[in-house]
């Protein structure tokens, strides 16, 4: 092996390690990354059986990306967006919202807040990478267990589907 062969072995990697440091340490979503986690619910939606939408939004509970599968409910794209915004501005998922907010519970009527944004009910959830949220999620389509199945899963593919975006 040459030197130029060593060199060049050893910007990669590190070019490699600072990518990786990068990622963990970034802020908010990446259009790329919010890509491959609706695919990845997408795809389990369409085994469940459920024409879902899926919204993903930044840290800053902007929109990133929405997508609706065919034959989705028409309605679904405001819950699912509504879901997201709740879960990253509420740092929570919106199934764990759903019991702080029932009759005498500490967040009793939050949903009349925010211009009637937050959403009480399963399918919204942070999304986190390393410890940062990065960003929320939002399925809706199915029924509140099945939306909340979506969004668990497609939250607990962010850091593998993170990695791959390298």
């Amino acid at each position: 092996m040459h030197d130029t062969d060593i060199k060049r072995i050893i910007d990669k990697v590190t070019a490699q390690v600072k990518s990786e440091k990068a990622l963990l340490s970034c802020d908010s979503i990446t259009l790329a990354l919010a890509k491959r986690i609706a695919a990845r619910i997408e795809e389990k939606a369409k085994d469940m059986g459920v024409n879902a939408v899926v919204s993903i939004c930044s840290s800053g509970a902007r929109p990133v990306l929405c997508e609706c599968m065919d034959d989705s409910y028409i309605a679904s794209y405001d819950v699912a967006f509504n879901k997201a915004f709740t879960s990253v501005s509420l740092k929570m998922s919106t199934i764990k919202l759903k019991s702080l907010s029932q009759p005498h519970g500490p967040l009793y009527g939050i949903q009349h807040t925010n211009e009637g944004k937050i959403v009480i009910f399963g399918g919204g959830e942070p999304l986190i990478l390393g410890d940062k949220i990065i960003g929320g999620l939002g399925v809706s389509g199915g029924s509140e267990e099945q939306d909340t199945a979506l969004a668990a899963f497609g939250a607990s593919c962010v850091e593998e589907e993170a990695s791959k975006c390298l």
